[in-house]
């Protein structure tokens, strides 16, 4: 069972390019919540997803609605800077969806305010607004599959040149 990033209305190619990426390197599914700032065959997002988009497990929605009557009973964590909780403080499933809002406004309120338990934050210094997406993406997901054991990933690497024994 994969874990899953959702994006609502993404709006910046780049973020959700990288953001393909590290769904590709751990497996994750990509769901994207239209409207979307950008086209799906955009220069700027496959250039920062590289030569990985096309290996990515990616579902489009027409809206929230189309997304919540297409994974009826999902487990969805809001990452949200109004969240009360941490990220960290959160037990994820094996097979938990994770969303993120969009560049300049996040997830709207009335979706945080349906589901306060779930919303969840990563702690950042009292004036800084937010995080750049995929960062905030990349440091849940993987706290999400450290819980989780890093199921199925390769856990450790090898030299190109050399050997680590001497």
């Amino acid at each position: 069972m994969p874990l899953h990033i959702v994006l609502h209305q993404p709006e910046i190619p780049q973020n959700t390019g990288n953001i393909g990426r590290t769904c590709v390197a751990t497996g994750t599914k990509l769901h994207l919540i239209e409207p979307l700032g950008f086209l799906l065959n955009e220069k700027a997002l496959k250039r920062a997803g590289m030569d990985y988009w096309k290996d990515l497990d990616v579902t489009t929605y027409l809206d929230y609605g189309d997304f919540q009557n297409k994974n009826k009973g999902a487990e969805i964590y809001y990452a949200t800077t109004k969240a009360r909780q941490l990220y960290s403080d959160v037990s994820y499933g094996p097979d938990c969806y994770l969303m993120f809002g969009k560049e300049s406004a996040g997830i709207p309120e009335e979706i945080l305010k349906e589901y306060p338990q779930r919303c969840i934050r990563i702690p950042m210094l009292g004036d800084v607004r937010s995080l750049n997406l995929s960062n905030a993406a990349a440091i849940v997901l993987y706290e999400a599959l450290r819980q989780n054991q890093f199921r199925g990933m390769k856990l450790e690497g090898a030299l190109h040149r050399l050997s680590w024994e001497e």
